[in-house]
């Protein structure tokens, strides 16, 4: 895992679908890095983001699709 100093050097983060509504515990991620994905939280845009190797990203997206961080 790496980091990217400055976040707004990305210029297109979506956030998840897994993120409330009500505008907290929002992550955002950035598909345009190949190989990578870049999340940073939503509530510091200009902070930095950590960036993730896609197998990695994939095997998390995975897991807590198949409910294994449920009640953590």
């Amino acid at each position: 895992m790496k980091t990217i100093p400055d976040a707004s050097v990305v210029s297109c983060w979506r956030k998840s679908s897994y993120s409330n509504g009500e505008g907290a515990e929002c992550i955002e991620i950035a598909d345009s890095f190949p190989g990578a994905v870049p999340v940073r939280d939503s509530k510091d845009p200009h902070g930095p983001a950590l960036v993730f190797a896609a197998p990695a990203w994939s095997t998390f997206v995975a897991a807590v699709k198949a409910g294994e961080f449920a009640g953590s």
